[in-house]
């Protein structure tokens, strides 16, 4: 199987723009969102924190040495990028009434806002989402740039994984198929990696195919639809104007699948379709089966909220929050076709982080 990553259709075209992405780290600021506050009592500490240069695991370590625990016992709700400005929060469980004032907590690179002890561990996905600010600079064919902006307010984008899912040049996807023909990976923080690169690239295509079908935004009696702000779902059995309505007030969402074991939940021609695309890959539709992962839905495609655009001469600063488990990236890529200074330094220390959930 060729682990080249193929080139996904854009939903508006391929951008004329081009411009420069994280020419500095305040360039890309990450703002995590809660979806609740630390009530101030519990065996957990919870700690907010702003971090320049520094990727979400390597905090977890430094401050798994800072309170002298296991680094199974901090945890946060999303990684974020390294070369980047992000606040997130992090959670240790230290039980106890002990109070911490965090003034000698010298970790290079972040800055604690504050803290608060909780009743309940910080889980992976505990988040509403993030908000973004991220600024392009030597940003050409601004007015091409700024009319897809407003179309993107208004019908969104591909939920595409970004490329950051797949490791460089795709090797997460040659991984992922050197453990399916039997390869032992004892770690199991790489292992999901691999087995999400791999579900992540049929999730993808499906959507590459919608697209150049001209499906993406055209409901079909079978599609499973995905109710806003929730992860409910339900089966389109016949297509009116009432579902139309819904689905462009963004009350709806069409899904595709994540692969895993057991049946596809479509029925009719997306039915056929889905199954289609997963005869593209038999390694996968198998591998990802044995590993354990089971049919789950996710919609295809990705709304931003509290949208802003701010142009000054060839520097564009765009602010928009995105739903947790979602790329800015992929927003990005609809607009621009950028350069990231990151990638272009070539260096370790500009490495990023898994991703911009």
């Amino acid at each position: 199987m060729n682990t080249t990553l193929p080139k996904f259709s854009y939903l508006y075209g391929k951008p004329q723009s081009t411009g420069d992405l994280r020419s500095t780290m305040a360039d890309f600021k990450v703002f995590e969102n809660l979806p609740f506050e630390p009530c101030g009592e519990g065996e957990h500490l919870f700690i907010h924190v702003r971090k320049t240069g520094e990727n979400t695991a390597f905090v977890a370590r430094q401050l798994a040495k800072y309170f002298g625990v296991k680094e199974n016992l901090v945890s946060y709700a999303g990684l974020k990028d390294r070369f980047a400005v992000t606040e997130q929060w992090f959670g240790i469980h230290v039980p106890g009434k002990k109070e911490y004032d965090l003034k000698d907590l010298a970790i290079e690179g972040i800055e604690v806002l504050s803290s608060a002890r909780h009743n309940k561990k910080l889980r992976i996905g505990a988040l509403t989402g993030n908000t973004f600010e991220i600024t392009l600079r030597n940003v050409t064919h601004i007015d091409e740039l700024v009319r897809k902006w407003h179309a993107i307010i208004e019908h969104g984008v591909p939920n595409y994984f970004g490329e950051q899912r797949f490791g460089i040049n795709g090797g997460n996807i040659a991984k992922a198929l050197d453990l399916f023909s039997g390869t032992k990976v004892k770690d199991k923080k790489k292992r999901g990696m691999y087995l999400s690169a791999a579900r992540s690239l049929m999730f993808n295509t499906i959507i590459h195919e919608r697209i150049e079908q001209q499906t993406f935004d055209q409901l079909s009696a079978g599609d499973v639809m995905m109710l806003s702000g929730t992860q409910s779902v339900f089966i389109a059995e016949q297509v009116d104007d009432s579902l139309q309505q819904r689905f462009k007030e963004k009350d709806i969402d069409i899904t595709a699948t994540m692969w895993g074991a057991g049946e596809l939940m479509s029925t009719d021609d997306v039915n056929q379709f889905e199954a289609s695309v997963g005869e593209q890959f038999p390694e996968f539709c198998a591998g990802l089966a044995k590993f354990g992962l089971k049919q789950e839905r996710r919609r295809i495609r990705l709304c931003i909220s509290e949208p802003d655009i701010l142009v000054n001469e060839n520097t564009v600063k765009f602010t928009f929050t995105l739903p947790a488990g979602s790329y800015a990236t992929t927003v990005m890529r609809e607009l621009i076709e950028y350069t990231d200074l990151t990638e272009r330094k070539g260096s370790e220390q500009f490495s990023q982080g898994n991703g911009d959930s």
